[in-house]
């Protein structure tokens, strides 16, 4: 996922007949210069389309009908450059299927002081005409984003690709396949959850294949396909010494570049976005896949490891909202803690499966043993986390509804040497203290696997939710203990 470009959305400005054919031409030029400078905008990562003005009941449902069958179409701006009477939506919003966000701005950025006049006023209605769209959405309760300034401002460009990002990973959503190799890690609670009602609501569908299918592709590997990838090893990775040609473990490393070859084609071939496995379902393999999951992931795919299919699916929503920004995002889970007296810390990893797009350095590919699963010694990337602005997402089913639980967090550089703990690592401070943060997490449900992420924000995965229509609690540097807990009471007499 190397751009979103591919994805557009379309900006749709609301007027009427009202104001005759010399108002209606400057509201459509407006709407094609805002429409175009921000399609030009550095700060957008997706395709922003003019759509002709829109100034009648038919004319919306028209356009609403597009933007649904339309599959680069990922959502809608709307905007009332006029007055737009909104009782003509009401038909065209009632099928809309795409997220929307309304962008409450107007043309001019300041009064012309000295020239205004009623034809100005006429021509910039955005202030009323806006709040008579707003009242209708609320009316509809249709969930939407609300931007309010002015359409040059950065502050408001970054708004809109912050939800359009959401809506990029909404749209990748719909009609994504993950697959499960085995099933849920045995009687683990959280993990489990209802997969119809996930793709009723979410759109993507999950379904379990035996370890035996993907064997069959792990053995197809040809010596070629694996030489090439050893090759890549080595050139991306420091090997450890029992791992390079002729030493001890070097059968390891060949065992391991097989493994990756055969699920990379297995998914490819299944048109998959993602996928979760056990380390105890593993028949037929040699190892349990570390490096194979580490850098599957690190190319764009959802994982999370026991059979955590929700987990999964979140870890491909943050990696598409995070394409082309600084950081990464990648499966974790809160492993350990650091509870030394105002140093209060948490230790991240996994078994084996950390993606290196969180890496500080050059990760190192190393083999060791793993106490459960009963295979050999897996190979694995081994590497500090970076420090830096982070946060934690889980989604976890509540059995009347789904939850999204975020914790903003500062990550750390590891303060020392881990030489007898050979997996991928990261450090954090949870805000806004580990008694808070942890608390609060645990009151509100959130699962012990997470979406690490070093790329988004709060706002994208509160847009996010909003457009998934998921319950959202976010643990935050402001959260209040007992607020959040009150919070989650009312949520649930909300959902009850």
């Amino acid at each position: 996922m190397q751009t979103l470009k591919h994805n557009e959305v379309w900006l749709i400005t609301g007027s009427q007949h009202l104001y005759g054919e010399e108002t209606l031409r400057q509201v459509a030029e407006h709407s094609q210069t805002i429409a175009s400078a921000l399609d030009q905008s550095e700060g957008l990562s997706v395709k922003i389309v003019y759509k002709p003005i829109v100034k009648t009941q038919e004319e919306i449902f028209a356009v609403c009908e597009e933007a649904n069958h339309n599959k680069a179409c990922i959502g809608i701006i709307t905007w009332m450059h006029t007055f737009s009477p909104a009782k003509m939506w009401v038909r065209g919003l009632k099928i809309l299927q795409k997220p929307m966000l309304h962008l409450h701005t107007q043309f001019n950025r300041d009064i012309p002081w000295e020239s205004i006049d009623m034809d100005f006023m006429n021509l910039n209605q955005s202030a009323h005409g806006d709040r008579e769209f707003g009242f209708l959405v609320s009316r509809m309760k249709i969930e939407r984003k609300v931007v309010v300034g002015h359409w040059k401002d950065s502050k408001v460009i970054h708004q809109i690709d912050t939800w359009a990002r959401a809506a990029a990973a909404w749209a990748d959503w719909q009609g994504a396949k993950f697959a499960r190799f085995g099933d849920n890690m045995r009687n683990v609670a959280v993990t489990e959850g209802d997969k119809v009602e996930a793709e009723l609501q979410f759109g993507f569908a999950v379904n379990t294949f035996a370890v035996g299918d993907l064997v069959a592709y792990i053995n197809a590997a040809t010596e070629t396909e694996i030489k090439t990838l050893i090759e890549e090893y080595e050139s991306t990775y420091t090997l450890a010494d029992n791992l390079k040609v002729n030493a001890a473990k070097r059968s390891s490393l060949i065992d391991a570049a097989q493994i990756e070859i055969g699920m990379r084609n297995f998914l490819k071939e299944g048109g998959f976005k993602g996928f979760t496995n056990t380390f105890e379902d593993l028949h037929g393999m040699k190892q349990l896949p570390g490096i194979a999951t580490q850098r599957l992931m690190a190319e764009g795919y959802g994982y999370a490891g026991e059979g955590d299919w929700k987990t999964a699916a979140l870890v491909r929503a943050m990696k598409v909202m995070g394409t082309g920004l600084e950081g990464g995002n990648a499966f974790m889970e809160d492993y350990t803690y650091h509870f030394e007296p105002s140093n209060n810390m948490v230790l991240g990893a996994h078994m084996l499966e950390v993606d290196p797009v969180l890496a500080s350095g050059k990760p190192t590919c190393e083999v060791h043993p793993l106490g459960i699963g009963g295979k050999e010694d897996p190979v694995r990337l081994v590497f500090n986390g970076k420090a830096g602005q982070s946060l934690n997402a889980s989604l976890v089913d509540m059995g009347n509804r789904f939850r999204l639980v975020v914790n903003e967090v500062d990550a750390v550089e590891i303060p020392n040497p881990l030489p007898k703990l050979p997996v991928a690592r990261v450090m954090w401070r949870p805000l806004p203290d580990m008694s808070t943060a942890c608390a609060g997490w645990i009151y509100a449900g959130g699962a012990h696997h997470t979406c690490f992420s070093q790329s988004l924000t709060t706002e994208h995965l509160d847009d996010f939710a909003k457009i998934a229509r998921v319950e959202n609690i976010t643990i935050g540097k402001e959260s209040n203990l007992k607020q959040l807990q009150n919070e989650i009471r009312w949520s649930d007499k909300f959902y009850s």
